[in-house]
């Protein structure tokens, strides 16, 4: 059985990330289980409303339960405080793709800021940036992108556990953030391929 506190996060999510008006890639929408290590992962895209595909920008989040959180939330579910109350892992990437030529990281990372808001406790942090350049088959034109990546953990509170409907500030913290930087990526100076230019025959 899937904890429920997860699955009130995951719908408060899609809720926030709705009301923020951004656009669910829902082709790219998972909900996995390792059924080696009992963790269980949700992972979801989302990009800005109107855009063609593939979007020019997008926000790829990944959401992570460890076995060790589904274990005290159990306890704490059948009245036995555990050591410490769960958490999930957070993962943000923001990728900019569809690029028609190569750019510095540091045009990108100027726009970015170093860390997200705080959701509850603590905010996410920027980790690593990658840089992709694209040689498709025959036909398809090279093109660039590049990712930067936030992490962090959202720590649930007692009342998180008792009343899953407080999760939503977060979650509301969290989509307002994403779409603003979104905004902002997309409105840097670079030039895109249009989407008929990536598979020709």
């Amino acid at each position: 059985m899937i904890d429920h506190i997860l699955v009130d996060l995951i719908g408060a999510i899609r809720g926030s990330f709705d009301d923020a008006l951004l656009q669910r890639q829902a082709v790219e929408e998972r909900f996995q289980v390792d059924v080696f290590l009992g963790d269980v992962s949700f992972e979801t895209s989302f990009s800005l409303p109107g855009e063609e595909q593939p979007p020019r920008v997008r926000a790829d989040l990944s959401i992570d339960w460890p076995t060790w959180s589904q274990t005290a939330y159990r306890s704490w579910s059948i009245g036995e405080p555990p050591d410490e109350l769960p958490e999930v892992v957070v993962e943000v990437a923001l990728r900019i793709q569809r690029l028609a030529e190569p750019l510095a990281a540091t045009a990108v990372l100027a726009a970015l800021p170093r860390e997200s808001p705080a959701l509850g406790a603590e905010a996410l942090l920027r980790s690593a940036t990658t840089l992709e350049e694209v040689h498709g088959g025959d036909g398809e034109a090279i093109r660039w992108a590049i990712e930067a990546t936030y992490e962090g953990s959202l720590r649930f509170e007692e009342r998180h556990l008792e009343d899953p409907t407080t999760i939503r500030p977060m979650t509301d913290v969290l989509s307002r953030w994403v779409a603003s930087t979104l905004v902002q990526l997309a409105d840097l100076p670079l030039a895109f391929l249009p989407p008929d230019r990536l598979a020709q025959p």
